[in-house]
Parts: C-alpha cells; structure tokens; sequence
C-alpha cells in the first residue's frame, strides 16, 4: 500500500499562490483556515488510520489460515483480491470527493466504515460462533467455516477495503491543499511519508506480534484504538481546514468525448476547417486537434444545434472542446506503457503472497526466545525500498547526473525497475530451491505446522531486491504519468498510478489460480509444491515484459519539457 499513498501525493495538482497557505480568507473562530496547524491533525488521523490498516492487512493470510482454517494458497488469493480492491476504491474516492462531498467529508465517512470492519474483525476473533473450530491431530481435520461465518468475515473485509481506499488518497490531497506554495507541500509530503512509513513498520512488527503471540482479538483491538483515535484527531482539526469545492471529474469529459465522437459516426474530419472545431470559453481559438487517433476529432466539430446564440454548450454530450479531446488522446498515448507497469506489478504481488507461506513453513526464530511473525516478514521491502529512496536521490541521481550530463528521466528509472524485479523473482526461485531442498531432509514438527529447518532470513535477499525495484520503478512511473498528462488532469495521473497496482493484485490471482489448475505446484502444502518453477514462470514472463516495455518506450515521445530536466532516452 505504500505505492498507493505515494501516487496520491506526488500526484497531487493544487494551484501555486499566495504565502504557502491555502488561498482562503475564512476564518474559524478568528483563525486563519490551512497551513501547518490544520496538517499536524491530518497526520494524526493518518498515522491512527497506517498504524490500523497494516496492522490488520500484513497479518490478513495468517490469520485466514490459522483462525479459518483456510488453505494457504487460498489464504493468499483472498489476500490478493483485498490488496486489489484498497487499489480501486480511492480511485472512486477520488471521483466522489472531486465530483460530490469533497475531502473532508470522504476522509470522515471512509474512516467511519473502517472502524465498524474492525468491530466486525474484534467480534470475529473474540466470539468462537463467528470462527469455526480449530483443526485436529495438526491440520489433518479442519472444519470449514459456516456461511454465516463466511459472511460477517468478507463484510468486515470489504468494509476495512472501503475504508481504506477512501482515506489515504484523500488525506495526501488535502493537506497539499492547505498550502499553496510548492516548497511547503513539498515539507508536507516528505512529513507524510514519514508519518506512514513509521505507523506502517510499527504496526507490521508490533501489533503482528501481539496478534501472534497474544491473541487476535487484541490485536484487532489495538487496530480499533488506533482508527478511532485518528478518526477523533481529524473532526477535531475540522475547524482549521481548508477545503476545496467540489469541481467535477475529469472522467466525465473523457466520457463526453467517447460519446460525442460516437453520435458523430457519420461526420467526416477530412473536410472541416479551424473555425469548425469547438474550443470552448477558456480555450485557444483557431486550435485544431491532432493528426493521431483522428477517428475521435469529430467529437469536437461544430453541428447545427450544437452551441447556443450565447455562445453555451446546448447538448454537453454531443460535442466537447478541442482541448477535452486532446486530454482523451494523452491518455490512450500512455496506456501501453501504463499496461506494461501492470505485468510488472503482477509479479510482486505473487511474491508477496508466497513469500508469507513460505515464512509460515520456516524457522522464525531469531533468538531462544524471539520468533518473527510471519507477517512481519513484508517489513523488509518496506525498509529496503525506503532506504534506496534515501541513497538515490543523495548519491545515484547527483552521480548519474555528473557522467551523463543529463538526469536519469522516468523510462530509464522504471527500466531499470524492470530489470531489478526480474532479477528478484531469480533469487526467490534459487531460494525456494534451497529451501525445498532442506525440507526433503530435515521435517520438524511444530505444534500445528511443518517446519522447515531453515531460517527465515534466507527470505530478505529477495524481498530487500523487490523493494530496491520498487525505489525505482514506481517514483519513475508516477512522475512519467504526471509529467505527461495534461495540466487538467493531472490527479488522474494518481489514479492510474493506483488502478495499475489494483489490476496487478487481480492479475496474480488468475495467475495463481491457472497455475493450481494446469501443474501441481501450488498444493495446500507448500513443502509438497514447486514454489521455485513458479518463480521462474515469473523471471520469464518479467523478461517478455520488459522486452514489451523497450518496444513501447522506444516509440514514446515525452512531451515538451524544461531543458534542463532531459533529454529523450
């Protein structure tokens, strides 16, 4: 989820004036609505809604496993489908607080919902009604949970999603609202990060172990305490905010171009001259649309019945302006590089999956009386991806600058990423082969589990490489899709950002569930599978994928920037 949050800051596009507060004269009980007092409370709510959020998510597929009785792999994939709808549902936030309520009142609301999916979570561990009986003679007898059980589980589960999407998106935008200065929505965001990355590595270490060696019901409570205490820090900062009036979504013009273009079938664009092609109010007059995808520029001809006498739009959804066309364009240039980000996400997200099972059936113990949680084990490329930011953009971006004259540009860094996840997926295999290898020699059985006599820290290789990947790749993706989306839309490039990420975490379902169908690799016992074909399935189908990037790449042209920023390639 830390690339979620990240695509909401950087993607964020408020209008730069002023002192370095929001542009408003209102006053709350005689105080300047914006700046620094009203962000102090949004990064308290965010830091009750990180610390709730990973605490209950890390664990999720320990705690289907060990409480419900369901099988890993399948454990894994309903983690997958949760990790893919908190991916979807802030871009429907998005939507709804641009369009209908505005931050304020989404952050609220969506906070509210996570707070009763975490009731739902307390009650589901604490009541063994809503659970179903622990297995027998270890794991051989395991009784199935009820529908009625199944039900109240995925209603807390798709509550907690909702609630999640529809807080850290927006809380990233408004509080770059409450400035307008670009240095201090800078401070502002490198402080969210922070704030994130401190709750999210307390709660994967700290309420994982309660949840794991004290009992779940506990640790879901601490979760409770801590949503409900960001929920209370933020309706009590609501007199210092400054809120933005809802303005309407972008996705409606892009709709109004596809339709318009549709009701104009008939239209030819090859006889029309300048002065038949709408511009619009604020637009530039005489401007014509591009050559490419000349099939959508009948949307913008003028038609009999099309303006009013005043100059005014009469039928909104027959015809759009030359700029709103352009917009759509954009968009349907970046899609094949955006589809190659999908394939590249895909594979992380199997990884990370896997890579909890695999913990599950490993020695975790760091000391005689120390044993890490099994989901504590996705800290590592939280941390390692964090501290590449840190030494990249202090040493390898200056360096490269210094040889190449030029700085690294966006398709080099998610080209490297590329590379860097591939070579990941490598070293998960030769580690899942070193680990079956000592599974087929030395079995211990603990309590419930088989054990293998290997140590969980043979997992950081590869999980402190997947993270490494990351530092590059997805910084390189959200500044390619902000850097090329036009100016009125440029939070639509945040919200590729996450739908890329959200689709990823559904296409590494399918992957796995085709993978269980066709081979024998994904038993419920991992000690019994290949997990290491599996991951050379995923270095083969990285190296398809990067090749398909290099193609999509070497045809994109970057739109007019700076000179100083760099040149293309």
């Amino acid at each position: 989820m830390r690339n979620i949050d990240m695509a909401a800051a950087l993607g964020d596009n408020s209008t730069l004036t002023g002192d370095g507060e929001a542009p408003s004269p209102s006053t709350a009980y005689g105080r300047k609505r914006g700046g620094w007092k009203s962000t102090l409370f949004i990064l308290a709510a965010l830091a009750g809604s990180a610390l709730a959020s990973s605490g209950w998510l890390s664990n999720l597929i320990v705690f289907l496993i060990e409480e419900f009785n369901i099988k890993s792999i399948d454990a894994a994939q309903i983690s997958n489908v949760i990790a893919g709808s908190t991916c979807f549902f802030p871009v429907i936030a998005a939507i709804v607080a641009d369009s209908f309520l505005g931050c304020f009142t989404v952050i609220w609301i969506s906070s509210l919902i996570s707070v009763t999916g975490l009731i739902l979570m307390v009650l589901t561990a604490k009541l063994d009604v809503l659970r179903p009986q622990p297995c027998e003679h270890t794991r051989s007898i395991c009784p199935t949970p009820t529908t009625t059980q199944y039900a109240v589980l995925y209603s807390a589960l798709a509550l907690l999603s909702i609630g999640l999407g529809g807080t850290r998106f927006t809380m990233a935008s408004m509080g770059a609202n409450q400035f307008t200065e670009p240095k201090n929505q800078a401070v502002y965001f490198n402080w969210y990060f922070v704030t994130l990355y401190i709750s999210s590595v307390i709660a994967s270490t700290g309420i994982v172990y309660v949840e794991d060696r004290v009992s779940w019901a506990w640790g879901f409570c601490i979760c409770l305490v801590a949503n409900v205490f960001g929920l209370a820090m933020f309706l009590l900062g609501s007199r210092y905010y400054y809120e933005d009036k809802p303005e309407g979504s972008p996705f409606t013009s892009l709709a109004r171009v596809i339709v318009a273009s549709v009701r104009k079938i008939k239209k030819s664009v090859a006889s029309f001259e300048t002065e038949d092609y709408y511009c619009g109010d604020g637009g530039v007059e005489g401007m014509v649309p591009s050559k490419s995808f000349r099939i959508l520029n009948r949307a913008a001809i003028k038609t009999e019945g099309d303006i009013l006498p005043n100059g005014r739009v009469a039928k909104p959804w027959k015809i759009c302006t030359v700029q709103e066309l352009e917009d759509l364009k954009c968009i349907i240039r970046i899609i094949p590089l955006w589809s190659t980000s999908i394939f590249l996400g895909t594979p992380i997200g199997i990884q990370a999956s896997l890579s909890v099972l695999q913990a599950l059936n490993m020695d975790r113990n760091l000391s005689r009386h120390f044993q890490v949680p099994a989901g504590s084990i996705m800290v590592v490329p939280f941390v390692s991806t964090a501290i590449c930011l840190s030494v990249f953009d202090r040493y390898i971006s200056p360096l490269w600058k210094k040889i190449r004259g030029k700085n690294l540009t966006p398709l080099q860094q998610i080209g490297l990423g590329h590379v860097i996840n591939t070579a990941s997926m490598a070293v998960s295999a030769l580690v899942e082969s070193k680990r079956r290898h000592v599974a087929a020699h030395s079995l211990q059985p603990q309590g419930s589990n088989i054990v293998v006599a290997l140590s969980v820290v043979w997992l950081v290789p590869q999980l402190a490489t997947v993270g490494i990947g990351e530092a590059f790749h997805f910084p390189g993706q959200v500044a390619l899709y902000y850097q090329e989306f036009p100016d009125s839309l440029k939070n639509m490039s945040s919200a590729m950002s996450a739908m890329l990420i959200g689709i990823a975490f559904y296409l590494s379902t399918a992957v796995i569930d085709f993978l269980r169908r066709v081979t024998p690799w994904l038993p419920d016992n991992i000690n019994d599978g290949r997990l290491d074909n599996v991951y050379w399935v995923l270095v083969v189908l990285g190296v398809i994928n990067f090749a398909y990037y290099l193609l999509c790449s070497w045809f994109h042209k970057y739109k007019i920037v700076e000179k100083e920023d760099y040149d293309h390639k």
